[in-house]
């Protein structure tokens, strides 16, 4: 993969790819001192002296404003893939996305070698409807090349008033010509929780992202699940696979719904004292002092046997909860190795209508393990399909400046390794291992096709059958 990959975003919101939760979510008062100790002046008068040359020298006039977020811009978006300056029209959107709503196409995408690369379309959304896959490269939108944009620039074109089109000129893996595929706007509302009951005594929920209601809603979908079944489940599958994360409150309150009061679930640390906790299953960790969402959970939920089932595309929060529940050993985790962002970031307002989102802390599992660049290695591997995985999933470890992982060199060595021999297969035309001469259509998840929750069930009835002896 390029190692060009930078800033993600998500067309219609700044939509949170991994852990998006204030630690210490505050503004700079004005009348608050300010003080910096060692300040660089040399590198400030260079800095001074480049903004002069492009005031006085640049072939169009410049104005200071968006010189100096260009500045902040840059400086957050070299630091690591998560950091990066949210303006006006950002932090609104990121506002609103945690709530599960937003407008734009429902594709998280980031830039590539100068033009857009898909990194994952959304469920149920209407890029996901009109064919829009991981790894598309977008080269135009309607008639206007995307070399030469900025991410933001790509990403405000492609939002827009619902109901209206617009045409994406797409470079697919595996196609002769560039593609072009026409997609409706939409506003985009994502489901936190989706379930229904496989067969009876057996369960299955998803959680498609961590948001605000989250907790509760997986209380609603427990309890409807129980009724159906007209008894406690024999056996329940919790389902992450692509879930890109979220809130961390809110993984800290799935992860708690079947784990023991007071569990640890996770732990981060940082530079800063705020950034340096402890996050248990107790109500004031996952509701913020709004009630136990946990209070009406059916019983059994906390003892029924369990598979979680994880991918490349389960990051951030999801990773929370596969890591703590694999480390109390409360669910059997099953699929493909994690995504692998193990770190927090804190969004510190600048104004009313600014802020960035800046990475505070690394996260660790109960156990101590850190998953930053290397992701949550399964109990049970399970390819998506009998004949291995689909398509090759980017991951943290391939993002341009990513976190090492603080407790694991060899890891990080490994992964370096493996990203420079899949980047010398891509460029000498060899094929890496799965891949496929023609496109293979993506598993709809938990459908008669979907091989891994197939595995999962038979687990879980294995399971029983042992209980049984």
């Amino acid at each position: 993969m390029s190692n060009k990959l930078r800033n993600f975003g998500l067309i219609g919101i700044g939509m949170i790819a991994g852990v998006l939760v204030s630690l210490n979510l505050t503004a700079i008062g004005k009348d608050e001192p300010k003080t910096v100790a060692g300040l660089p002046i040399e590198e400030l008068r260079s800095f001074a002296d480049v903004f002069n040359a492009i005031k006085q020298g640049y072939v169009e006039p410049v104005d200071d404003k968006k010189l100096l977020t260009y500045a902040i811009s840059g400086m957050l978006s070299n630091l690591d893939p998560h950091s990066t300056y949210l303006d006006a029209d950002a932090f609104k959107d990121l506002q609103v996305s945690t709530q599960g709503e937003f407008g734009g196409l429902g594709i998280e995408v980031g830039m590539e070698d100068g033009v857009v690369k898909v990194v994952s379309p959304i469920e149920d959304t209407p890029a996901f409807k009109a064919g829009i896959k991981s790894g598309d490269l977008i080269i135009k939108l309607d008639d206007t090349p995307v070399r030469g944009m900025t991410l933001n620039d790509a990403v405000k074109r492609m939002r827009g008033k619902p109901k209206t089109p617009i045409r994406l000129t797409i470079i697919r893996k595996g196609e002769t010509k560039p593609l072009e595929i026409t997609v409706i706007r939409d506003k985009i509302k994502v489901a936190s929780i989706k379930s229904k009951l496989i067969e009876e005594g057996y369960g299955y929920v998803r959680v498609t992202q961590f948001q605000e209601e989250t907790t509760p809603d997986l209380v609603k979908a427990l309890d409807k699940l129980t009724k159906e079944n007209k008894a406690a489940l024999k056996g329940l599958v919790l389902d992450l696979r692509n879930d890109p994360g979220g809130l961390l409150n809110s993984a800290v309150g799935v992860s708690a719904a079947f784990l023991p009061p007071k569990a640890l679930v996770v732990s981060t640390d940082g530079r800063v004292d705020d950034s340096k906790r402890k996050y248990l299953a107790v109500s004031d960790d996952y509701q913020r002092g709004r009630g136990d969402a946990l209070k009406d959970l059916p019983p059994g939920t906390r003892d029924v046997p369990m598979i979680v089932l994880v991918n490349g595309g389960s990051a951030s929060a999801s990773e929370i909860v596969a890591g703590a529940l694999q480390d109390h050993k409360r669910a059997v985790i099953m699929g493909t190795q994690t995504f692998g962002k193990g770190s927090v970031q804190t969004v510190l307002p600048l104004s009313a209508s600014t802020a960035i989102k800046l990475t505070t802390a690394r996260y660790y599992t109960p156990s101590g393990r850190s998953i930053q660049a290397k992701g949550i290695t399964p109990d049970v591997i399970v390819e998506e399909t009998a004949n291995g995985t689909t398509f090759d999933r980017l991951r943290e470890a391939d993002l341009d400046h990513h976190l090492e992982n603080d407790k694991d060199k060899a890891a990080n060595a490994a992964k370096d390794a493996e990203n420079k021999d899949a980047k010398t297969k891509a460029k000498n035309g060899k094929k890496t291992d799965g891949e496929e001469d023609a496109p293979i259509k993506p598993i709809e998840f938990a459908s008669k096709d979907d091989y891994q929750l197939g595995q999962a069930m038979n687990l879980l009835k294995a399971w029983q059958i042992m209980q049984k002896k």
